[in-house]
């Protein structure tokens, strides 16, 4: 029989993961293509053979999205696979009219075929929507399970924007670790606040390779998700965060609503800073779509070093780049700071953005008058620097997961905001980690 001819349509991490679990090695199939999005850069690259495997020689090659329907007629595609996240699932049906209109069946891949057993208990950590708070709810859940005393390795989900075959299976104990893999600020994000409480960190592309390497060092396997994407490994318990300042998404993006309906407990997060209807909407959701799962209630308390910093200044606000890309969030913790602390004015760097920082402004036009921490690689920290540099203000208010300052160096005075997880009365995430796993 002939093969089925396979394209991925993806953005750096489900794509890879789907292909590893379900298409290499198997004869079924030719995977003639990927196509990438959301991820600057990363199209007219090669899915390398050392991860491809005996079947694909010479790799895979990986194309722009834009270019889906010429790919699929010149390839003579069968099957087109939809393999990211944390888009409308108006979208999806979208891009399911592009590829049946040009003659391809339309595929989702499940979590039966995707999900990695592990030999060890697995927490889980997903969400709704990109920026619900999945990093500080992932900090919380690590701080538990090892006051229970488990060691905790953390799987991230993967953001491979460099050498692929380089970084199949990648291990973070140390900020040199960061700095031999040649991370992005996106990356730092994710692994420094678990780098500074001692928790080592895997990531990469090939992740049963990384999964077997993570069971040899922990008692739990703690996976931290991307976007509002599917776990790559079955949780023993599934955490999932949703976000009243955009109620109703919970229901309308996917896989986030997939997420939503498989929690085994719905943690419905900064609700300090919601309004009362957004919190009710997103109960009411609940209540349809997992009415069994545990609801836990939370806040995201926000700090910084000097508030008086701020008060009557005019401040450049920097946020975590994806919450305000094709996360959709008009604002984050750094405008919650920069309000709440008395900031004269919020200064607008759309007119001073250099290069890449103002195509992704042209890209997502609702970003507003903040600037989003790109920084993809090195040329792309540079734009970032320069923006900054060029945006007149008189602080700037650094919202981003790290200190930004290990990756550029920013000239003005700056400020900046932390937020961890603040549970609201009970039950707590310790107090579901204790009645699951019992202490150790």
């Amino acid at each position: 029989m002939a093969k089925t001819r396979v394209l991925i349509m993806g953005a750096a991490g489900r794509d890879f993961h789907n292909f590893n679990m379900v298409y290499r090695d198997n004869e079924q199939y030719d995977v003639v293509a990927f196509t990438a999005t959301q991820i600057p850069d990363i199209e007219g690259r090669t899915y390398p053979p050392e991860l491809a495997g005996k079947l694909y020689p010479d790799g895979i090659p990986i194309y722009d999205e834009a270019d889906l329907v010429r790919l699929i007629g010149e390839l003579q595609v069968d099957e087109v696979v939809f393999a990211y996240s944390d888009v409308p699932h108006e979208v999806v049906m979208h891009k399911a009219s592009q590829v049946l209109a040009a003659g391809a069946d339309y595929r989702l891949i499940g979590p039966g075929k995707t999900m990695l057993k592990s030999t060890k208990p697995v927490v889980g950590v997903g969400a709704v929507r990109t920026g619900c708070g999945k990093s500080q709810t992932t900090r919380a859940v690590s701080d538990a399970l090892r006051a229970l005393g488990y060691t905790v390795a953390v799987v991230r989900h993967p953001m491979p924007y460099g050498d692929l075959a380089k970084q199949a299976v990648q291990r973070f104990a140390t900020y040199d670790d960061l700095e031999r893999h040649d991370v992005t600020i996106e990356e730092r994000e994710e692994y420094e606040p678990h780098i500074d409480r001692g928790v080592v960190v895997f990531a990469g592309v090939d992740y049963e390779r990384i999964l077997r390497e993570a069971e040899k060092e922990a008692d739990i396997v703690l996976w931290d998700g991307g976007n509002n994407d599917l776990p790559f490994f079955a949780p023993d318990l599934y955490f999932v965060i949703a976000d009243p300042h955009r109620p109703g998404h919970e229901q309308a993006y996917h896989p986030g609503e997939a997420n939503l309906r498989m929690a085994d407990v719905i943690v419905i997060n900064k609700i300090d800073t919601a309004s009362p209807e957004g919190v009710l909407q997103v109960r009411e959701n609940i209540r349809a779509l997992n009415p069994g799962a545990t609801v836990i209630d939370a806040a995201s308390p926000i700090f910084v070093d000097d508030p008086s910093a701020i008060h009557g200044k005019k401040v450049l606000v920097i946020e975590d780049g994806p919450t305000l890309t094709h996360g959709e969030m008009g604002y984050g913790a750094g405008v919650v700071a920069a309000q709440r602390f008395g900031a004269a004015e919020l200064v607008d760097p759309r007119p001073y953005a250099v290069r890449s920082i103002a195509e992704t402004f042209a890209k997502y036009p609702t970003t507003g008058t903040l600037l989003p921490a790109m920084g993809y690689g090195e040329q792309q920290q540079a734009d970032l620097q320069e923006t900054i540099d060029k945006t007149p203000c008189d602080v700037v208010v650094v919202a981003t997961p790290i200190d930004l300052t290990r990756v550029i160096a920013i000239s003005k005075p700056y400020q900046r905001v932390r937020y961890e997880l603040q549970e609201l009365g009970n039950p707590t995430v310790a107090d579901l980690l204790e009645a699951k796993f019992g202490k150790k």
